[in-house]
Protein backbone atom coordinates (compact mmCIF):
# COMPACT_ATOMS: atom_id res chain seq x y z
CA UNK A 1 0.00 0.00 0.00
CA UNK A 2 1.47 3.41 -0.91
CA UNK A 3 0.07 6.95 0.47
CA UNK A 4 0.22 9.52 -2.71
CA UNK A 5 -1.26 13.00 -3.28
CA UNK A 6 -5.15 12.57 -3.94
CA UNK A 7 -6.49 12.97 -7.50
CA UNK A 8 -9.77 14.14 -8.67
CA UNK A 9 -10.83 10.65 -9.22
CA UNK A 10 -10.36 9.91 -5.18
CA UNK A 11 -12.74 12.22 -4.53
CA UNK A 12 -15.95 10.05 -3.66
CA UNK A 13 -13.90 7.86 -1.78
CA UNK A 14 -12.75 10.60 0.35
CA UNK A 15 -15.69 11.94 0.95
CA UNK A 16 -17.56 9.12 1.52
CA UNK A 17 -14.72 7.98 4.00
CA UNK A 18 -14.31 11.45 5.95
CA UNK A 19 -17.82 11.36 6.46
CA UNK A 20 -17.97 7.92 8.04
CA UNK A 21 -15.57 9.87 10.94
CA UNK A 22 -18.22 12.53 10.86
CA UNK A 23 -20.90 10.74 11.45
CA UNK A 24 -19.07 8.54 13.95
CA UNK A 25 -19.10 11.55 16.08
CA UNK A 26 -15.97 10.69 18.84
CA UNK A 27 -13.01 11.88 16.84
CA UNK A 28 -13.43 14.44 14.55
CA UNK A 29 -14.56 18.24 15.39
CA UNK A 30 -16.41 18.84 12.25
CA UNK A 31 -20.38 17.76 12.35
CA UNK A 32 -21.36 18.32 8.63
CA UNK A 33 -20.83 16.31 5.98
CA UNK A 34 -19.50 16.83 2.92
CA UNK A 35 -20.94 16.48 -0.29
CA UNK A 36 -18.94 16.27 -3.79
CA UNK A 37 -18.55 20.48 -4.09
CA UNK A 38 -18.05 21.19 -0.48
CA UNK A 39 -15.38 17.83 -0.34
CA UNK A 40 -13.88 19.36 -3.52
CA UNK A 41 -13.04 22.89 -2.14
CA UNK A 42 -11.95 21.20 1.42
CA UNK A 43 -9.51 18.96 0.04
CA UNK A 44 -7.99 21.39 -2.65
CA UNK A 45 -7.90 23.85 0.51
CA UNK A 46 -5.22 21.61 2.32
CA UNK A 47 -1.47 22.49 2.46
CA UNK A 48 -1.56 18.52 1.31
CA UNK A 49 -3.90 15.50 0.98
CA UNK A 50 -2.58 12.47 0.94
CA UNK A 51 -4.46 9.02 0.09
CA UNK A 52 -3.39 5.82 1.04
CA UNK A 53 -4.35 3.06 -1.79
CA UNK A 54 -3.70 -0.02 -2.90
CA UNK A 55 -4.50 -1.79 -6.68
CA UNK A 56 -6.42 1.64 -7.04
CA UNK A 57 -8.72 1.22 -3.39
CA UNK A 58 -8.81 4.00 -1.49
CA UNK A 59 -8.29 3.07 1.98
CA UNK A 60 -7.88 6.04 4.17
CA UNK A 61 -6.77 9.70 3.90
CA UNK A 62 -5.23 12.71 5.64
CA UNK A 63 -5.03 16.24 5.12
CA UNK A 64 -2.21 18.80 6.37
CA UNK A 65 -2.04 22.42 6.53
CA UNK A 66 -1.23 25.15 8.89
CA UNK A 67 -2.03 25.00 12.38
CA UNK A 68 -2.10 28.81 12.36
CA UNK A 69 -0.78 31.73 11.03
CA UNK A 70 1.93 34.71 10.98
CA UNK A 71 4.86 34.01 13.46
CA UNK A 72 2.90 30.48 14.10
CA UNK A 73 2.39 29.46 11.01
CA UNK A 74 5.47 26.89 10.98
CA UNK A 75 3.33 24.85 13.29
CA UNK A 76 0.71 22.34 11.21
CA UNK A 77 -2.14 20.27 11.70
CA UNK A 78 -3.50 17.42 10.34
CA UNK A 79 -6.24 15.07 10.76
CA UNK A 80 -6.20 11.33 9.58
CA UNK A 81 -9.19 9.03 8.49
CA UNK A 82 -9.59 5.10 7.87
CA UNK A 83 -12.31 3.41 6.31
CA UNK A 84 -14.25 1.90 8.37
CA UNK A 85 -14.03 -1.93 7.01
CA UNK A 86 -10.26 -1.28 7.12
CA UNK A 87 -9.16 -0.11 10.47
CA UNK A 88 -6.96 -2.10 12.60
CA UNK A 89 -4.80 -3.07 9.57
CA UNK A 90 -1.85 -0.11 10.69
CA UNK A 91 -3.24 2.10 7.22
CA UNK A 92 -3.23 4.90 10.31
CA UNK A 93 0.46 4.75 10.82
CA UNK A 94 1.34 4.49 7.27
CA UNK A 95 -0.81 7.77 6.98
CA UNK A 96 0.89 9.35 9.86
CA UNK A 97 4.28 8.59 8.83
CA UNK A 98 4.24 9.77 5.30
CA UNK A 99 2.34 12.68 7.13
CA UNK A 100 5.29 13.59 9.27
CA UNK A 101 7.81 13.38 6.37
CA UNK A 102 5.23 15.88 3.74
CA UNK A 103 5.14 18.13 6.78
CA UNK A 104 9.01 17.97 6.79
CA UNK A 105 8.91 18.42 3.17
CA UNK A 106 6.66 21.70 3.31
CA UNK A 107 8.57 23.45 5.67
CA UNK A 108 6.74 22.78 8.38
CA UNK A 109 8.70 23.21 11.55
CA UNK A 110 5.80 21.45 13.99
CA UNK A 111 2.98 18.74 14.18
CA UNK A 112 0.31 19.41 16.57
CA UNK A 113 -2.94 18.08 17.18
CA UNK A 114 -5.51 20.13 19.03
CA UNK A 115 -8.30 17.54 19.24
CA UNK A 116 -7.25 13.81 20.09
CA UNK A 117 -10.16 12.56 22.67
CA UNK A 118 -8.86 11.09 25.62
CA UNK A 119 -10.90 7.71 24.92
CA UNK A 120 -9.23 7.07 21.63
CA UNK A 121 -6.77 4.48 22.92
CA UNK A 122 -5.50 3.61 19.47
CA UNK A 123 -4.27 6.64 18.06
CA UNK A 124 -2.83 7.98 21.60
CA UNK A 125 -0.58 5.13 21.91
CA UNK A 126 0.07 4.95 17.83
CA UNK A 127 1.08 8.95 18.20
CA UNK A 128 3.25 7.96 21.36
CA UNK A 129 4.88 5.33 20.04
CA UNK A 130 5.88 7.30 16.61
CA UNK A 131 7.41 10.01 19.52
CA UNK A 132 4.66 12.81 19.57
CA UNK A 133 4.18 14.37 23.40
CA UNK A 134 0.92 15.02 25.20
CA UNK A 135 0.75 18.59 25.92
CA UNK A 136 -1.47 18.34 28.54
CA UNK A 137 -5.43 17.68 29.05
CA UNK A 138 -8.16 19.67 28.22
CA UNK A 139 -11.19 18.99 29.98
CA UNK A 140 -14.81 18.37 28.37
CA UNK A 141 -13.38 19.69 25.35
CA UNK A 142 -15.02 17.63 23.02
CA UNK A 143 -18.88 16.97 22.46
CA UNK A 144 -19.50 13.49 22.10
CA UNK A 145 -22.22 12.59 19.09
CA UNK A 146 -24.55 11.41 22.35
CA UNK A 147 -24.36 14.88 24.05
CA UNK A 148 -21.69 13.76 26.59
CA UNK A 149 -18.12 15.81 26.71
CA UNK A 150 -15.15 13.85 27.13
CA UNK A 151 -10.98 15.11 27.97
CA UNK A 152 -8.93 16.18 24.95
CA UNK A 153 -5.34 15.62 24.71
CA UNK A 154 -3.28 17.77 22.54
CA UNK A 155 -0.34 16.46 21.09
CA UNK A 156 2.88 17.49 19.53
CA UNK A 157 6.11 16.21 17.06
CA UNK A 158 8.83 18.33 15.94
CA UNK A 159 9.87 17.84 13.06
Amino acid sequence: MNVTEYTEQDLPELIRIWNEVVEDGIAFPQEETLDMESGAAFFSSQSYTGVAKEDGKVFGLYILHPNNVGRCGHICNASYAVSRESRGKHIGELLVKDCLQKGRELGFRVLQFNAVVESNIHARHLYERLGFKQLGTIPGGFRMKDGHYENICPYYHEL
